[in-house]
């Protein structure tokens, strides 16, 4: 006895319906995964004068921040002068006697930042340009105070190299 093929009885007047909004919300969240990710803008950053930035072979973009330059004589915050540098060490003027790792000018002029521009400040973000001869021991100074003052999310400044 040969079976009989079920076919479904099709209404005339019935429409077919498709359902896109699961594909909606996924290329929704695709589009915002892609705008978070993607950078709107370059930034311009001169090296300070006497500085020889490290190189790396990053692909990624600059992002705009607070900015702190260490040379072999002095430490800026922006165009402004903090410490003087001897030795590739911070003058022990600008250290607090109560915590060897703490620069107060640096301390005092990012906490000024942070009230003059609060939206840079939200990111908690500094450039930091350092001589690639500095030692990691003043290295950890700067970044120990500007995590101090806020600013735990620190870039170092290389140049594109090979």
């Amino acid at each position: 006895m040969a079976r009989k093929r079920f076919i479904p009885e099709i209404k005339k007047n019935q429409t077919f319906g498709l359902n896109i909004t699961s594909m909606t919300d996924m290329f929704t969240i695709l589009l915002v995964f892609l705008l978070q990710s993607f950078a709107s803008g370059e930034i311009n950053l001169d090296p300070v004068q006497g500085v020889r930035l490290p190189s790396s072979s990053t692909e990624k973009n600059l992002v705009d921040g607070a900015r702190i330059s260490i040379s072999p004589t002095e430490l800026k915050f922006d165009q402004l002068k903090v410490a003087d540098v001897k030795d590739n060490k911070i003058a022990s003027s600008a250290i607090d006697p109560n915590d060897s790792n703490f620069i107060k000018p640096l301390f005092d002029e990012l906490q000024k930042f942070n009230k003059d521009n609060e939206k840079l400040a939200k990111t908690g973000k500094v450039l930091f340009q350092a001589d690639r001869d500095t030692p990691y021991a003043t290295l950890r100074k700067v970044m120990y105070t500007a995590s101090m003052a806020g600013f735990p999310n620190l870039k170092l400044v290389t140049t594109a190299g090979n």
